[in-house]
């Protein structure tokens, strides 16, 4: 459980990371409208996700389906993973699993670089999250390095389902968008995911 271990306190200190913090950095981005699949798909599980109220019915009935909208926006030129380990530095505590990852590779069945999306659900607390979603970028920097696929940008987003807040991680600095983004706007959390994939945010 290293990623988790993190809070952004400990995290920002730890990697040295310069913190910017304003509301709307991700809110100029274009909208993508949701397939009437997804819409459909939500109306079902979002009712029923939030009854239950835990981390992984969230994350399998509302995050996963937005994340797999992603792909198919991309015609699978993306590839998405779901709770694999992501074992990246060990003398750095930049081990464990993660929810979600997003990578600009094609491959489906073994992840390659550069990994460019992480996504961390939360049961109901996005700012407990930041600090694990961090660990998990630096990790994906490093993983993208490593692999010589060496990036500007490697993004991230912790999310309850209902709601998303977003960041960006380029070098040391490290953004937090402070705006929170409803499901209700998911043609806004489209649009925001489609544009860290075409690294235009």
């Amino acid at each position: 459980m290293a990623y988790s271990n993190f809070t952004l306190e400990t995290v920002t200190e730890t990697f040295q990371l310069e913190l910017f913090q304003s509301a709307g950095i991700f809110s100029e981005t274009e909208q993508v409208e949701p397939s009437s699949e997804l819409i459909k798909a939500l109306a079902k599980k979002v009712p029923l996700a939030v009854a239950i109220g835990t981390e992984k019915a969230k994350s399998e009935m509302i995050v996963a389906d937005v994340l797999i909208e992603l792909r198919e926006h991309f015609d699978h030129r993306i590839s998405l993973f779901s709770g694999i380990d992501f074992n990246v530095d060990t003398e750095n505590d930049l081990t464990s699993v993660c929810d979600f990852l997003v990578s600009l590779s094609p491959n489906q069945y073994y992840l390659e670089s550069p990994v460019i999306i992480l996504v961390e659900a939360k049961k109901d607390d996005l700012i407990t999250g930041l600090g694990q979603c961090v660990a998990e970028m630096i990790a994906a920097q490093r993983f993208n390095a490593e692999k010589e696929n060496d990036i500007p940008r490697v993004y991230g987003a912790t999310t309850t389902g209902t709601n998303w807040l977003f960041l960006k991680l380029e070098g040391k600095h490290l953004y937090i968008d402070m705006e929170i983004y409803m499901l209700e706007r998911c043609d806004k959390i489209l649009g925001i995911l489609a544009s860290m994939v075409s690294q235009k945010v």
